[in-house]
């Protein structure tokens, strides 16, 4: 097997969607969970590797991704750019609904159509973040901390010092992997599914 970490192409979209369904029910298949899970990726996925390719980056075994990496370095700019440039991609096929969510299709479509919800004031001093997913056969194998490294480094020559993780508490086996690359809790009132977590870079 050939193995490396190289920049997000345009044609790793449908493999990176994948990833993203099959990691993203506490790090699980969510494939099952959703009607239409294709919704998963168009939040968590795709605006990031549209609207910040240099910070896009997948693990590739023979050149199929595998696993990624991708995030903003500022995330009060990258929510801005969401609804003015992402949403309108999206929203066609995901439109806007009245009323509270209750199945989880209506929940993710709710969380596409309110990307200011991550606009926490405790992250302030963490503005970039990230997420990262893995295909369950490259996980525990240090492919994660090289991902998570080659997004720090980019950071760093953007003059960016600190990011956080929204990080679903539930995912508890993910909780030890950022324990081990230095993050640390951020104290967020009421977070809901979420731990939030920083790091200083």
């Amino acid at each position: 097997m050939s193995i490396e970490i190289r920049p997000y192409r345009p044609d790793d979209r449908a493999a990176v969607y994948d990833i993203c369904i099959r990691t993203a029910d506490a790090g699980q298949d969510a494939r099952d969970q959703y009607r239409d899970p294709d919704v998963l990726p168009e939040i968590f996925a795709g605006p990031y590797a549209h609207l910040e390719p240099d910070l896009a980056f997948v693990l590739a075994d023979d050149d199929r991704a595998v696993g990624y990496v991708l995030g903003t370095a500022d995330t009060a700019r990258f929510v801005a750019r969401f609804r003015d440039e992402w949403l309108p991609l999206v929203s066609a096929r995901y439109p806007a609904r009245d009323g509270a969510p209750t199945t989880p299709d209506e929940i993710m479509v709710h969380l596409l159509h309110t990307p200011e919800r991550m606009l926490v004031p405790e992250l302030a001093d963490y503005p970039a973040h990230l997420h990262i997913d893995l295909l369950p056969d490259y996980q525990r194998a240090g492919h994660g901390r090289r991902l998570v490294e080659t997004f720090v480094a980019v950071l760093r020559r953007k003059g960016v010092r600190a990011l956080h993780v929204g990080m679903v508490t539930a995912n508890r086996p993910a909780r030890p992997f950022y324990d081990r690359l230095g993050f640390h809790v951020i104290d967020v009132p009421d977070p809901g599914p979420l731990t939030y977590l920083g790091l200083t870079v």
